[in-house]
């Protein structure tokens, strides 16, 4: 399993500990972790993963937004510091100014931008009620059709 894939894992089950008490579902800032999310959707590894991790299946819903990421200390708590691979972009780019920030600071003030794949054919949208606010790349805890990786802008 590749780190990229070992830390989707890792957002899920923190996802999914989210979803469970009742808080908003993470936000995902890692340009090659959202990568690795985009290759695995839609298969029957994903299923078993979110299951595994979520304890329940996960949408994966595009949307771009800029912030402090609120999962960090979560992560922290189960896992240690954040490794390099949460800020490193889909072309294994490390954003080292980024890196030296979190480890200075203990916090993360991220910007992510994951359109949907193929051209917005639609079928990454949640419905309305479940949608979740403008800016947010983050997923969805519902189960629905999952959208296959195309040329997204980043």
């Amino acid at each position: 399993m590749s780190t990229a894939t070992t830390e989707l894992g890792r957002f899920l089950t923190i996802t999914g500990q989210r979803f469970r008490t009742g808080q908003s579902a993470p936000e995902m800032f890692s340009p090659a972790v959202d990568e690795a999310w985009h290759e695995l959707l839609g298969t029957p590894a994903y299923e078993v993963l979110c299951l595994e991790t979520a304890g329940q299946p996960i949408r994966h819903v595009a949307n771009k937004g800029h912030g402090p990421i609120a999962w960090v200390s979560a992560y922290e708590e189960a896992c240690g510091p954040l490794p390099e691979i949460w800020f490193t972009d889909a072309d294994g780019t490390v954003d080292q100014a980024a890196i030296a920030r979190y480890r200075e600071t203990g916090t993360v003030v991220a910007e992510w931008d994951c359109g949907p794949a193929g051209g917005g054919d639609g079928d990454d949208v949640a419905p309305a009620s479940r949608r979740p606010p403008a800016g947010d790349h983050r997923p969805h805890q519902r189960s629905a059709p999952a959208h296959r990786r195309g040329a997204a802008p980043r």
